[in-house]
């Protein structure tokens, strides 16, 4: 019987492109899994560091030099063959072209639209993890006032993903406002998630729920009718309780000083590194005083981005 309580380090990155591609492996033979698709990566060896592993295992594998990589998740995965824990990289520089060195193909892939199959068991939560965006727009109609909110949401382009979090509302109200979002973020592609009680929101036009932290602490499997839940956490244990709920985000912080929580003090960037390290369990956004600037920083200190709110509207 295999010893659960030996896990094997292992290192796996994910190589990005400017337009949210990323690239896939196939396992060679002669490997467990062989032809099944993967992030490129191997073990850590004694000695070595996660990130000077994944420097050595792109090298070997794929003849490319890492010149910028971030942490970003972190996973135990248990194989019938071995328990390994996979640290996650994104990969956003390097020089060379990828090239076969084991006899494994290679393939750029789209977020959500996969052309390889069948994936290596282990990644199904980092594949949805790439579909989230960069940046969450948070509400913010408690300060900035409904038409403001609104006018800048429709002003944009992309496709916007949008927390509405406006504890002040009743559930009428609430109702109403995620009503008139919801045209304006759908009509754009957007995903529009909701900061209340999951009971509510059965029948609203959203994607998703946002749990705060007592709705966190108190849930004891993740929300069903959801097709993204995330959590807001201030500590590392909220953080392994998220994850162990299967939830698909949390926002971490708040980083910097912020007009929401003025008498505490921010966790700063040191703190937020301190909290995800080596890597999150699950996609983290950092969030408190935050823009967009701020996504470079975010990423090396271990997030998948970041969440705005004041910034998100006032911008626009």
């Amino acid at each position: 019987m295999m010893d659960s309580k030996k896990t094997i380090p292992v290192v796996a990155g994910a190589l990005m492109q400017a337009d949210g591609q990323f690239m896939l492996g196939s396992r060679p033979a002669g490997k467990p899994y062989p032809g099944y698709w993967e992030f490129p990566g191997g073990k850590v060896e004694a000695g070595e560091t996660p990130y000077q592993a994944l420097v050595r295992e792109l090298q070997e594998e794929m003849g490319i030099t890492v010149t910028h990589a971030t942490p970003w998740l972190r996973r135990v995965h248990h194989y019938e063959h071995a328990s390994v824990e996979l640290l996650f990289y994104r990969v956003w520089a390097w020089d060379g072209e990828p090239q076969p060195h084991e006899g494994q193909s290679f393939a750029w892939q789209q977020p959500g639209q996969l052309s390889v199959q069948p994936m290596l068991p282990a990644n199904a939560p980092i594949l949805r993890a790439l579909q989230l965006p960069d940046v969450l727009h948070i509400s913010c109609v408690h300060e900035l006032g409904r038409d403001t909110v609104l006018e800048a949401l429709a002003q944009r382009h992309d496709e916007p993903w949008v927390i509405v979090r406006e504890p002040q509302l009743d559930r009428e109200q609430l109702a109403a406002l995620v009503g008139e979002i919801s045209q304006i973020v759908h009509a754009r592609g957007g995903k529009l998630i909701v900061n209340a009680d999951p009971a509510w929101l059965k029948g609203w036009p959203v994607d998703g729920v946002q749990l705060n932290g007592a709705r966190l602490a108190a849930l004891q499997e993740r929300p069903a009718h959801f097709a993204w839940v995330g959590a807001s956490c201030h500590s590392r244990a909220e953080l392994e309780r998220a994850a162990e709920l299967g939830l698909d985000y949390a926002l971490l912080g708040h980083v910097q000083a912020t007009a929401s929580h003025p008498d505490a003090s921010p966790l700063g960037w040191d703190g937020l590194a301190a909290l995800t390290a080596p890597a999150a369990p699950l996609p983290v956004f950092a969030i408190g005083g935050l823009t967009a600037a701020n996504l470079d920083e975010a990423r090396r200190c271990g997030a998948h981005g970041v969440a705005q709110m004041r910034a998100a509207w006032k911008q626009a």
